[in-house]
């Protein structure tokens, strides 16, 4: 069976459940060896090239990034001829520079996650692969953000550590306080293990970090609002779809 071209594979965090653009779209129900992915993968034609989407939480944001089936979300979309993927995650700002709306790619993170299944070699027979992962996100593919967004006008952060917590809940402030201490930039929920097993398939893999929130002792506010991180990631989403067309074209 000849494996169709995917130019980008994108998967999108909370807030961005459709891709806002996509022609001639067709829908794939993936039957992976690790059970079901998020949801249908999108097929469709994006400035003139082949893209892929795929909910990581489905479209109803039905999944918690803890219950997410990241093995059967990266192997479907390897299997489907992707290449290139690019991860687009909600996240907080620990750094004064990373406030709501602003774009970071990130290039470090940390895994402070447990009992999530993060690897393929999990398996019963199984091969044990050791891989490198100095260097989580891929050079290239984090350049290629940049530049796009560079071409497009859209302000975007050139590195940073994304730190990987458990959610669904939000963090305390002791727990944020620990992460600056660790070199941690950013918080999100979803960017491990799905960077480690894109590694393990040998895609090309970078995050596009939305920043959502201050991270809990990070900014002014006494308290977390769930209705202000919506509006601002409703915002920064909104640049996402302007960022990879010049990405693509």
């Amino acid at each position: 069976m000849t494996v169709p071209t995917i130019d980008l594979a994108v998967i999108g965090g909370s807030g961005l459940y459709q891709f806002p653009g996509l022609e001639n779209a067709s829908r794939r129900a993936m039957d992976t060896p690790y059970g079901p992915a998020s949801g249908d993968i999108v097929l469709g034609d994006f400035a003139g090239k082949r893209l892929a989407f795929l909910a990581r939480h489905g479209e109803s944001h039905a999944l918690a990034p803890h219950r997410v089936n990241y093995r059967a979300n990266l192997w479907a979309l390897h299997a489907l001829g992707a290449r290139r993927v690019i991860g687009v995650n909600a996240v907080g700002g620990i750094r004064a520079d990373m406030g709501p709306r602003v774009l970071v790619v990130p290039d470090q993170l940390i895994d402070y996650t447990h009992g999530r299944v993060t690897s393929f070699c999990d398996v019963e027979g199984a091969e044990v692969r050791h891989i490198d992962f100095s260097e989580p996100y891929t050079a290239a593919l984090r350049q290629a953000l940049l530049d796009a967004a560079g071409r497009a006008g859209i302000a975007v952060i050139d590195g940073g550590c994304y730190g990987a917590t458990q959610g669904p809940r939000l963090e305390t402030r002791a727990e944020i306080a620990r992460m600056k201490r660790d070199g941690c930039d950013l918080v999100g929920m979803t960017g491990m293990p799905e960077a480690a097993l894109a590694r393990e398939l040998e895609l090309d893999y970078a995050c596009l970090a939305l920043v959502a929130n201050f991270a809990a002792g990070c900014g002014d506010e006494a308290e977390i609002s769930i209705e202000e991180i919506f509006a601002h990631l409703a915002a920064a989403t909104a640049q996402v779809p302007v960022l990879i067309t010049a990405m693509l074209s």
